[in-house]
């Protein structure tokens, strides 16, 4: 959501800054734009839609310079328009934005009374006015950012460069991310690390309330009340080709075919020859666990539904109860939290917004916070007691699919070790799980191998105008994650229900026109769901079947049927999730949709 690109060294600006803002095209935006110092004067193009837009105009009208920044906006206050694309001017301040500005009226009719003029609907243009008003006298810009940012509520990540100090770049965070880079006299910020990756790995993460000037002095780091710090800067070892398509048509595809690898990523080293399970430096903090009453899970999106698949598996083998939150709602429920109760965070950027205010929440009341995370460093993973990295690797398609199987795994993985540290699960029956758990990325690249029958099924179905994705027990929360992946990307009204209740509404829906996909495992309520699909086909509807259970009752009533393999009942939804994530694909593909870039939705969430 939102991208921010900026740069101050001795090469061409803007062909580093439009590269950047490529990279960050999966965060989701509608339009971009770029500033650059040319022949001492700052010179601004913005174009609404695609980068496409942006490139196209600056090739008729080029830039030049060796300093600059860059933006993609996700639209907040303001439609999107060429008008209210960033970067946004104040005489001669220039700035780019993420983030909400919440007390922007106030601040809007201060700035009117003082005589500025505005020009967009958008928030933004508030701080470029506010950061001019300071900015007088002998008054430097690091000084006239901090004080600006000090009037300002809401969240924020900005870079702001002046005509008065060409070779400045002045950038802050609070809520938002921001990342550092370092090369050789020459420095970056980015809202993610692929922007700037393929120039520099030395990178830092400014935290919450941190600022950094890049200018004569290098790279000074310093709070937004003045104090100097030093950061530490880390090393990235993504490879830039994790972050391309590797010949696939599109990221999500490809993510999609590397979930088999990323599964095993997340799992090496933390099973042991002897079926323990060891958790990345968790065992050296046991306060973690010890005692706990209660766990919370908090989440958004895709990751609340592993969340969900989470609590059927911890509440089997740790005995312990636990709930579920969706993030946006969780401040608002008064949850009831104390020292007793593990709240675990579920985010794949680390950066959601509403995740992020959820962790805040509970630290307040006392809650001890775990995280799964899949990028190192990353807020959430920050701000946390503890954290387990998924280990996907970089996900740049929208939707998300490698990122929840790793979560899932890493769920599995965080279950076992709590239900032997309480002594709920002996390690016989620990080593014969953990025994089940690694052969799942070898069992996932075989279901990928339903690749071709999934898009003929596709292609029969590609212009049905509704779905209805039905499961039990921990398939529950696999047909919820089905119907999002279908809505996300092809834009068909998809709705997840658990089957059993099926006949307490959805039923009514149910006509020849109406495909349904039924998670059928062959476990305990098999037979159940079995007499779920009579009712469907009594009614005329069209079934797809996933299950694990080649069974010729099952096949006959059904319009299509996809096996996958035979796994542990508690580790199946790891494999029936892949043939849903490619039928939204393919349906999506037929469709003809931006597959990767969805409309109206962004990979990172960093707004309320």
């Amino acid at each position: 959501m939102c991208g921010i690109v900026g740069y101050t060294g001795a090469k061409a600006a803007d062909e580093i800054i439009i590269e950047g803002l490529r990279r960050l095209e999966y965060r989701g935006y509608d339009s971009a734009g770029i500033a650059t110092f040319c022949d001492g004067r700052i010179e601004i193009r913005r174009a609404q839609g695609k980068l496409r837009n942006l490139e196209k105009l600056l090739r008729e009208r080029p830039l030049s310079g060796c300093c600059g920044i860059g933006h993609t906006r996700w639209a907040t206050h303001g439609c999107p328009s060429e008008n209210n694309a960033h970067p946004h001017r104040s005489a001669g301040v220039v700035l780019v934005h993420n983030g909400i500005i919440e007390n922007y009226l106030t601040l809007k009719a201060f700035l009117v009374e003082k005589g500025f003029f505005f020009s967009s609907e958008t928030d933004t243009e508030i701080l470029a006015h506010l950061v001019n008003f300071h900015y007088r006298d002998t008054i430097p810009l690091e000084e006239a950012v901090r004080r600006a940012l000090q009037e300002v509520r809401g969240s924020y990540a900005i870079a702001v460069i002046s005509e008065r100090e060409p070779g400045t770049l002045v950038a802050a965070r609070l809520g938002s991310p921001l990342i550092v880079g370092k090369g050789k006299e020459e420095y970056f910020v980015a809202s993610d690390i692929p922007a700037i990756l393929s120039h520099t790995r030395d990178m830092a993460f400014l935290e919450d309330g941190e600022m950094v000037v890049f200018g004569g002095a290098g790279m000074t780091f310093a709070t937004l009340a003045g104090e100097p710090l030093r950061k530490e800067l880390k090393t990235i070892n993504w490879s830039l080709q994790m972050a391309e398509k590797d010949g696939y048509k599109h990221f999500m595809l490809k993510e999609i075919f590397e979930q088999p690898r990323a599964a095993g990523d997340t799992l090496t080293g933390r099973i042991s020859d002897r079926g323990c399970v060891t958790l990345d430096g968790l065992h050296e903090q046991p306060q973690l666990f010890e005692n706990i009453e209660k766990v919370i899970v908090v989440a958004c999106g895709t990751s609340w539904h592993a969340g969900l698949v989470g609590k059927y598996f911890m509440e089997k083998y740790c005995r312990i109860p636990v709930e579920v939150d969706i993030a946006s709602e969780f401040r608002y429920r008064f949850p009831v939290v104390n020292d007793r109760t593990l709240v675990l965070l579920i985010s794949q950027s680390g950066e959601t917004a509403d995740t992020l205010a959820a962790l805040r929440s509970a630290r307040q009341q006392g809650g001890r916070i775990l995280a799964i995370c899949n990028v190192v460093d990353s807020s959430i993973a920050r701000e946390s007691d503890g954290v387990l990295y998924t280990h996907a690797g970089p996900e740049i398609g929208v939707a998300s699919t490698k990122a929840f199987t790793t979560q899932l795994l890493s769920l599995y993985l965080l279950a076992l070790h709590l239900a032997v540290r309480c002594g709920r699960l002996g390690a016989a029956r620990c080593a014969e799980l953990c025994g089940e758990i690694v052969k799942l990325p070898r069992l996932i690249e075989e279901t990928l191998k339903l690749d071709d029958e999934i898009q003929a099924i596709a292609r029969s179905y590609k212009d049905s105008r509704d779905f209805l994705y039905l499961g039990r027990g921990n398939q529950y929360p696999i047909a919820l994650e089905g119907a999002l992946k279908l809505k996300e990307i092809s834009y068909v009204h998809a709705e997840g229900y658990a089957a059993g209740e099926m006949k307490h509404g959805p039923i009514a829906l149910i006509d020849e026109q109406m495909p349904v996909l039924m998670l059928v495992p062959h476990n305990e309520i098999f037979e159940k769901t079995l007499s779920n699909m009579e009712e469907v086909r009594a009614r005329g509807g069209r079934i797809i079947a996933v299950t694990d259970n080649d069974d010729a009752e099952l096949r006959e009533k059904t319009d299509a049927t996809l096996l996958v393999p035979t796994v542990h009942d508690d580790f199946l939804p790891v494999l029936t999730v892949v043939p849903l994530q490619l039928l939204a694909y393919h349906i999506a593909v037929l469709k003809g949709t931006d597959v990767d870039q969805p409309r109206n939705l962004a990979k990172s969430v960093t707004v309320e």
